[in-house]
């Protein structure tokens, strides 16, 4: 059974912040839509997505060169800032429900799928879970989760359409918070967490109902609320996570009919140069590998080192993943990736490499 190669998102930046920010605004307004900003935006996005595809991901994450908090943050409406965080200042809503992101490889779907040969477009929609978006809020209770989960079924409703060269496979929820920041308001027999264990399912459901595939992208399983989430297929994890080493966690996969994604690659790029360092120079001290940590990352600015040669090699990738399917059986993992998004690399070049290399791994194990 082949492992669709599927990345997380996020890619360094192809062009600057605030032609992003106001480009990504102009396409979903009439009058806007053909503006420079919006050209700009299209251009940068549709050019990575071709990128992804052509490193050979099989379901690739709309480009997310954007926050992932204040993306969707910037679509709420009866919102305030203060000192730094948001209150709610009236009833919550969505001034459109729409991504930007997602709206341009729509409409330009057919176009990337006869300039790659391929029949279609099959597509990872990602969007910032409620768990991780109500810490962006000065006043966190159980009601903030259901109405942030409410709104982002929303946004999920409004993405799952498809045509003949373009359909939305995965529909992920983005957590990071969970099971890594302390919160009381989701501890055990808490409201908070039964609210938010309905916001996921409420989310999840919408994208179920209509056979797309659900995910939920963590940074560490340590809290097992997920599992009780009828309609998630799908679990993914950091590298080094449990989910993919504890044969209690193949044990659960099954009890609980969930896929995984395998992570198969790391993604913090200080761990990646730390981890060359070591491997160079075994005896170093903490001093002396600190010192070569900012030696490599100037040598990196200064275009004097290149940012790939810190990439984990497709070997290592493959041995991970082929050591995921012999744990939890090939039948439970349809997609394998980097553990998170990119762009924290030094380079876009970096980045799309990393998509290649997992890619090939993929195709090896298949092989």
């Amino acid at each position: 059974m082949a492992v669709l190669a599927c990345d997380v998102g996020s890619l360094p930046l192809l062009i600057e912040e605030d032609l992003l920010r106001t480009g990504a605004s102009d396409v979903l307004k009439p009058g806007k839509a053909s503006s420079w900003p919006a050209r700009e935006f299209r251009k940068a996005v549709l050019m990575a997505l071709k990128d992804k595809l052509s490193a050979g991901l099989g379901v690739p994450t709309y480009p997310q060169f954007r926050d992932m908090n204040q993306m969707f943050l910037s679509m709420l409406k009866g919102v305030e800032a203060l000192e730094g965080k948001l209150v709610e200042a009236g009833r919550l809503g969505l001034h459109d429900p729409r991504i930007p992101e997602v709206i341009v490889i729509r409409e330009g779907a057919a176009d990337v799928a006869d300039a790659l040969g391929i029949e279609k477009v099959r597509l990872r929609v990602c969007i910032t879970g409620p768990h991780t978006l109500s810490f962006q809020f000065a006043f966190r209770d159980p009601g903030l989760l259901k109405r942030l989960g409410h709104l982002l079924a929303e946004i999920a409703t409004a993405h799952l359409g498809k045509s003949k060269h373009f359909e939305v496979a995965v529909l992920a929820l983005d957590e990071p918070t969970f099971g890594v920041v302390d919160d009381p308001l989701i501890e055990p027999g808490s409201e908070g967490r039964e609210v938010l264990l309905r916001a996921w399912e409420e989310v999840f459901s919408v994208a179920r109902s209509r056979g797309v595939m659900t995910c939920l992208h963590l940074h560490s399983t340590t809290d097992g609320l997920f599992w009780q989430v009828d309609s998630l297929r799908m679990v993914e994890s950091h590298v080094d996570d449990a989910l993919y080493t504890s044969a209690y966690m193949a044990k659960l996969l099954e009890e609980h009919d969930k896929l995984l994604r395998a992570s198969i690659c790391r993604t913090d790029f200080d761990a990646l140069i730390e981890a060359r360092i070591r491997a160079e120079a075994p005896r170093a001290g903490e001093l002396r590998i600190s010192e070569r940590l900012g030696e490599e990352w100037k040598a990196i600015k200064m275009g004097r080192r290149d940012p790939s040669d810190f990439l984990e090699p497709v070997d290592l990738m493959a041995r991970r993943l082929k050591a995921v399917l012999e744990r939890v059986g090939p039948g439970r993992v349809p997609m394998a990736g980097p553990e998170c998004g990119l762009r924290g690399f030094p380079t876009y070049e970096a980045a799309i490499e990393c998509l290649r290399r997992v890619a090939e791994a993929c195709r090896r194990i298949a092989d």
